[in-house]
């Protein structure tokens, strides 16, 4: 890895955000063209923006960043704009995930912001503007890769991440409002955490990349990149799970919901560490919607201790995710395509000790 990847990654968001005007265009035009009406258009235009946007962008930076540092060198102008492509995939990707998410939850805010079917003019519509988000990938991908070697991988790649992550969702909706706590479990929460939110957000940027590296789909390098993707995933969501529990509205952009009534981290940690009273209290308010419950439930988390649970788990993580890179070579590549470890520390570091 060149000594100036740093500066190297941090043009990659301007990149990033210099193409999604024209992508955005692209498929304005390609609506427009198949008859729609110019209303529909411009209802198409607003659900882009709005679901879209507003974000960190985290995902669809990973793809430009993973492949600087395969390359181990800047991208090319041909190379940055194909992986920004794939980049507002990945968050196309994230946008009609969350506008569902939202739906099901029933929150409030998204980003800031009142969630799209929460838009007065929008409500249930938003289903069917979550598909037609959907849809929008595999127009880019077919304008953008349908000549490449890799297209039939790639477009296999967004079916396979959109198929785990519905099924994540699912686990994660069957479950909620469990009031038998002993019926959640580490395994389950791992289960969910991976389906839900490992596959697209961590291996879905660092695959695409290594497809437009090169490294064969055959390749053992995927199977290491889904192994440490999965511990970073669940990092990730136990970050999120407790700064919807230790955070605020300010910070996350987002009324938390969560922790009252999902298989979240901070539920079957406190679970585990009650006494019998604090286990009772725990049963009586899990999944109460009301703000005295909430009180006493949170009461009982800083009882037990979460916020030290929630240090010490972060810390441990971080080591046994440093060790497991340790194993994957971290220099810059060679003339044949292989994988950089750098990949996953790019990721660690974002996480690491993060507030929000």
């Amino acid at each position: 890895m060149t000594s100036d990847l740093a500066s190297l990654t941090s043009q990659n968001r301007r990149k990033l955000l210099d193409v999604w005007p024209v992508l955005r265009d692209e498929v304005l035009a390609d609506f427009a063209a198949k008859g729609m009406p110019q209303a529909a258009v411009e209802w198409y235009a607003r659900n882009l923006e709005y679901n879209t946007l507003g974000g960190k962008l985290l995902r669809g930076l990973a793809v430009l960043d993973s492949l600087t540092i395969l390359k181990g060198r800047s991208l090319t102008d041909a190379e940055s704009f194909k992986a920004s492509v794939l980049g507002w995939c990945v968050e196309l990707l994230q946008a009609f995930e969350l506008v569902a998410d939202d739906i099901m939850d029933q929150s409030l805010t998204r980003r800031g912001h009142p969630c799209w079917y929460k838009v007065e003019d929008v409500g249930l519509i938003a289903v069917n503007d979550a598909c037609i988000i959907e849809g929008t990938i595999f127009m880019l991908l077919k304008k953008h890769f349908r000549t490449e070697v890799v297209y039939v991988d790639l477009v296999e790649l967004f079916h396979e991440m959109i198929n785990r992550t519905g099924m994540g969702q699912l686990i994660d909706h069957i479950t909620e409002n469990q009031t038998d706590l002993t019926k959640l479990s580490l395994e389950r929460y791992r289960l969910i955490a991976v389906n839900k939110s490992a596959y697209y957000s961590i291996y879905l940027p660092i695959a695409l990349a290594m497809h437009m590296h090169g490294i064969n789909i055959a390749d053992k390098a995927y199977e290491v990149t889904q192994e440490i993707s999965f511990a970073l995933g669940e990092y990730a969501q136990i970050q999120d799970d407790f700064f919807d529990y230790a955070g605020s509205q300010e910070h996350t952009g987002n009324i938390g919901t969560d922790i009252i009534n999902k298989c979240s981290w901070c539920i079957i940690t406190a679970s585990a560490l009650a006494s019998p009273e604090q286990r009772k209290e725990l049963e009586q308010t899990y999944c109460q919607n009301d703000n005295e419950s909430q009180r006493r439930m949170r009461q009982v988390f800083e009882q037990v201790g979460l916020r030290e649970q929630y240090e010490a788990y972060e810390e441990e993580a971080h080591r046994r995710i440093m060790d497991m890179t340790r194993q994957v070579p971290h220099g810059e590549s060679a003339s044949t395509p292989m994988l950089n470890g750098a990949l996953f520390l790019e990721f660690l570091d974002k996480l690491y000790k993060r507030s929000k």
